[in-house]
């Protein structure tokens, strides 16, 4: 799972400095999909089904543009602009074992209030992953990202939920962003991995599906950030395994 968390990383890396404006969404996508042919590596999300969808997703890359929250899809139409956030989610298949993981980017100067979403986006990834330890409990980690999420002022999606991740892109537990008291609340062990994703709004958290039955966008037209890593739990503490 390193070895695929580490590739996710690269081609995350790369696209991060290919973002500026003119750029389309459809340019990553292209770019994404030949790291992942030259790694030898299959792409985790080109051609996975949903029930919801009713169609198996077209592309290697979400790219997730503004008000659009996750599933965005790439697109030669959509170019970016100054002001923009983006965010660009994928993940690999490698040698059987999957990685997944996300940022979001901003499109040259953007607002005060955009800085601030991605910031505590991020900030909210970053405490939750320190809550991954043997002994710990799920809630741990969803309730520490609502905590900072609200206490700054924004929302946290609650229809899109992190999960586990293994040899199956998506294993339980399922990982909410806030503590929903209706699911269990397992026990960290040693040896999970957690794909750990705030979706954070800078409006209220509704969202609705656009008609592709993908695209999910904040109800209000508010930006939305998402940062993602999947994440060990060891006896020595967390493992973020799609970073150096």
């Amino acid at each position: 799972m390193r070895r695929s968390g580490l590739l996710v990383w690269e081609i995350l890396q790369k696209l991060a400095k290919m973002v500026e404006e003119g750029v389309t969404t459809q340019d990553l996508e292209a770019a994404a999909e030949k790291m992942m042919q030259d790694a030898g590596a299959k792409p985790a999300f080109k051609g996975y089904y949903t029930p919801s969808a009713g169609t198996k997703y077209p592309y290697v890359l979400c790219t997730s543009v503004n008000e659009q929250i996750v599933h965005g899809m790439p697109s030669n139409k959509r170019k970016l602009k100054k002001g923009d956030i983006v965010s660009i989610d994928t993940g690999v298949q490698l040698n059987g074992y999957f990685g997944d993981s996300a940022i979001t980017v901003p499109v040259g100067e953007i607002s005060e209030s955009a800085k601030k979403l991605l910031k505590v986006t991020r900030e909210s990834l970053e405490l939750a992953i320190d809550k991954a330890r043997a002994g710990n409990r799920l809630f741990d980690i969803c309730g520490t990202v609502e905590q900072h999420v609200v206490e700054n002022g924004f929302s946290v999606v609650r229809e899109m939920v992190g999960h586990g991740i293994g040899t199956k892109l998506h294993e339980e537990p399922q990982i909410p962003n806030y503590v929903d008291r209706r699911n269990e609340n397992p026990r960290l062990k040693e040896g999970m991995v957690l794909a750990i994703e705030p979706m954070v709004n800078a409006g209220a958290p509704d969202m609705r599906v656009l008609p592709d039955k993908w695209t999910a966008v904040t109800k209000d037209g508010s930006f939305s950030a998402h940062f993602e890593h999947c994440v060990a739990v060891t006896e020595n503490g967390p493992w973020v395994l799609t970073r150096p």
